[in-house]
């Protein structure tokens, strides 16, 4: 098949390598002219090793352009673009209406266009038709259209898009099993058709909301437990012996990327236009939006203990992406944490070996040498390389672990003090 992706970023530039990797004549389509002639280098723009060995092995085969021309010969035409939400948490389809106002004008009969980007339930029909049809061909008739909720985990080692089990809904059932069959194609994993597009896209919603509020209900528990003297990562490994009815979750200094953080306001806001309030969903998405707040609190209760304030203090912040192992900063906490630290007056040094730009320091040991306390705001596993011993003989006074995966015995043994989330 003829197959044009658009937007090559962390959901369609996996996905473009994996279809021309299948065989399919594949174009990607981005506005940052700098990400497609990196592509057609065969150099991904993203860090990863997988993506990166990816981008590579397709380099001449995998086309990339900015021109929306190849949508006129396309077979199937799928939509990666992101969808955030503003300041008020409010949805910004700007970029999905912007592909399918793309798409238009270069549709042609028996097309199939897949809307992959993350958009709360009605979207595809409320929205995207529309917009589609304004090239004069009518959506289940002329062209089919359906979603296939995007699902991938960056740095992921076991799961990746090619074997990750997918689902898919259309418009009609000829879309819903074009889809299946497109995917099946590239995907060596289970493919669900659905018996409509509005069950698609709610999927998505659920499977982020879930991890959502599951993980805020372990922040709430964590604040709880530190009150009661109580190791929260200890009750999570016993309750983890129990081989049915729990699926261990974990706290942390806040909860970022572009879905977790993103997807449960999608729901929430169109649920108030059909008079529903998602009361619970709110209320898991404010315990993890003030978590960064209860870092910084942290911060200042263990300083107060050493006889110090925020004020003038030079803290080091290790990790500035929204999980480990990765260079992905959307959404990160730690951005919402160091504000507030600045804000009080902190003197900031900032490392992360994975998100470059934003360092002040060149090395982990340069980090420790010009801090006086460190928090630990992503898990990556370069910092499981800290010498504890020479931290402390350096002047490391405490330790305060956004995302307890140090080791506590260790830093506490060396004279320092500890403070994770819920330990």
């Amino acid at each position: 098949m003829n197959v044009v992706i658009i937007g090559l970023g962390y959901v369609g530039l996996p996905l473009a390598c994996l279809c021309a990797r299948k065989g399919h004549k594949t174009t990607g389509l981005d506005i940052n002219e700098e990400i497609v002639d990196k592509v057609n280098r065969g150099v991904s723009h993203i860090k990863d090793a997988a993506l990166e060995h990816a981008v590579a092995g397709v380099k001449g085969v995998l086309k990339a352009d900015v021109s929306p021309d190849a949508i006129a010969t396309a077979d199937v035409i799928v939509v990666c673009v992101p969808t955030p939400v503003d300041e008020l948490h409010h949805p910004d389809l700007t970029p999905v209406r912007k592909a399918c106002e793309a798409i238009a004008p270069h549709l042609k009969k028996g097309q199939l266009v897949v809307i992959e980007s993350t958009i709360y339930p009605g979207t595809v029909e409320e929205i995207c038709v529309p917009l589609l049809q304004k090239s004069g061909l009518r959506a289940g008739t002329d062209f089919g259209v359906a979603h296939c909720p995007e699902r991938i985990d960056p740095g992921n080692q076991k799961w990746h898009v090619g074997n990750i089990p997918r689902v898919c809904g259309g418009i009609d059932a000829s879309s819903t099993e074009r889809c299946a069959q497109f995917y099946r194609s590239i995907i060596d994993a289970e493919i669900t058709p659905l018996k409509s597009v509005k069950a698609a896209e709610a999927v998505k919603i659920m499977e982020n909301t879930f991890r959502d509020v599951n993980i805020a209900f372990m922040n709430e528990m964590a604040r709880s437990f530190d009150k009661a003297g109580i190791d929260i990562i200890e009750v999570i490994r016993g309750a983890s012996t129990k081989p049915f009815s729990f699926l261990a979750h974990y706290p942390g200094c806040g909860v970022g990327g572009h879905c977790i953080a993103v997807d449960p306001y999608y729901l929430i806001e169109k649920a108030k236009s059909y008079g529903f309030d998602h009361q619970f969903l709110s209320l898991a998405r404010k315990i993890n939006n003030d978590m960064p707040l209860y870092t910084v609190d942290m911060v200042n209760d263990v300083l107060n203990k050493l006889g110090k304030s925020i004020k003038g203090t030079r803290i080091g912040i290790l990790g500035v992406t929204y999980k480990g192992n990765v260079d992905d900063t959307r959404e990160s906490p730690a951005f919402e944490i160091m504000h507030l630290l600045k804000e009080r007056g902190a003197q900031l040094v900032v490392f992360d070996p994975h998100a470059t730009t934003h360092n002040s320091v060149t090395s982990l040991n340069e980090c420790i040498g010009k801090s006086e306390i460190i928090v630990v705001c992503a898990n990556h596993r370069e910092f499981l390389q800290m010498n504890y011993e020479l931290a402390a003989k350096a002047g490391i006074k405490a330790v305060i672990d956004g995302r307890n995966f140090l080791d506590k015995d260790a830093i506490l043994r060396n004279g320092m003090l500890y403070k994770g989330i819920g330990r």
